[in-house]
Order: C-alpha cells, then sequence, then structure tokens
C-alpha cells in the first residue's frame, strides 16, 4: 500500500495557488494538506470532501514563527507578485525573493521531502528586466542551496485567468497576444506560451516524488 503524503502549500489563494490546492484536495495520494495564508481562505475557493485542508493565517513577514508547519512531505510556493501591485522594487523583491528563499531555509531546516516554487520563463540574474532578474537569483539561491532535497523550480510563461481582486490589463493583453501567437511559439519559444494556471499546478506535482 503506498504511504499518503502530507503537503503545505504557500500563496493558495493566487491564480496558481487556488488551482493547485483543489488538485491536491482531490488527489488521493495526500492525506493532509495546510496552507500558509494572510487571509481566511473563502470556502468558494475549494472542496474539501475529505476534510484534508487545514489553512492557518500566518504573518509572511515572520516566517520564521511557523518554521514547524514546513516539516512535510512535499512543499508548494506560489508566493508572487507584480512591480505594479508591489509599488516599488524593494517591496516586489521582499515578497518575490526574500519570503520564497526564507521559505526554502525552513523546508531545509524541518527536513521537507521536496521544495517546488514558482519561477518565470526567461528568469535570468544577469537580465536587465528587474522582474527575470529577481526570479533567476532566486532560482540560483534555492538551487545552490545544501541538503535541500528535490528542489524544483517551475518557469510559466504569461497566465491565462482571472484573478480576483487584482486587475492586470497588460498580462491579459499578452495572454490573449500570445495565444494568437502559438502556433509560432515553437522549439526556444515555446517557453513564452500563455499557460493556463491548472497546468502550471500538475507541473508543480509532476516535480514531486511519490
Amino acid at each position: 500500500m503506498a504511504v499518503l503524503k502530507s503537503a503545505l502549500i504557500l500563496g493558495a489563494s493566487g491564480l496558481v495557488g487556488r488551482q493547485l490546492l483543489r488538485e491536491l484536495l482531490l488527489d488521493d495520494r495526500y492525506e493532509s494538506v495546510t496552507c500558509l495564508v494572510r487571509r481566511p481562505l473563502g470556502q468558494h475557493l475549494y472542496h474539501d470532501p475529505n476534510n484534508k485542508l487545514h489553512p492557518v493565517v500566518v504573518d509572511f513577514d515572520a516566517l520564521d514563527d511557523y518554521q514547524g508547519y514546513f516539516g512535510v512531505d512535499h512543499i508548494y510556493c506560489c508566493i508572487g507578485t507584480t512591480l505594479k501591485r508591489a509599488g516599488s522594487l524593494k517591496a516586489f523583491r521582499k515578497v518575490d525573493f526574500e519570503y520564497v528563499h526564507v521559505a526554502a531555509q525552513l523546508a531545509r531546516a524541518q527536513r521537507a521531502g521536496g521544495f517546488v516554487w514558482i519561477s518565470s520563463a526567461g528568469a535570468n540574474a544577469q537580465s536587465g528586466n528587474y522582474y527575470l532578474k529577481v526570479k533567476g537569483e532566486l532560482e540560483n539561491a534555492i538551487m545552490r542551496m545544501p541538503q535541500l532535497p528535490n528542489a524544483a523550480a517551475v518557469r510559466p510563461g504569461v497566465l491565462i485567468g482571472e484573478r480576483p481582486n487584482d486587475r492586470r490589463p497588460r498580462e491579459k493583453a499578452a495572454a490573449l497576444l500570445l495565444q494568437w501567437l502559438r502556433p509560432l511559439l515553437i522549439g526556444r519559444l515555446k517557453k513564452y506560451r500563455a499557460v493556463h494556471p491548472y497546468q502550471v499546478a500538475l507541473e508543480m506535482i509532476r516535480h514531486q516524488e511519490f
């Protein structure tokens, strides 16, 4: 008989995080799914027929205080924002680099079985684009971290979907354009295709070891 797994999601209320939560709650391989969130999860976001879900409201600025939750089989980090929403380069880096990096450190300290996070297509620490630069620096920092088994970054292109309380007209327009250009995005350009959140969620799950 297969051993059931425990999972932790950070950022379960986001576009990918919501889809990932739905997938894990219906995945027979998991017996428990803990979510660290800024505010209570709305019941409309999930269907939990087997009572697996354990939401915990936390302060991400004090993530070390919740390190006990990181001793699970699989950790999924869906934390992320945009430069516009963050309001400054410093605030953006705090969310997209510092929060995720601390989560990886806690995963290592608590000997989590696997750590998967969302990066971005084109992530490169040498990029002139600040967003892609930070994503690349984070990849380097986590992948060079010793004693963190099964760490993996998922690199989606522009996401297709409506974000609650977060209008992103430029991103939506880009997604529509990339969908139209999809037949032309082949070979090395394939990574820039617009993707659905459920595709990213399934890719994250695929990277975990069962």
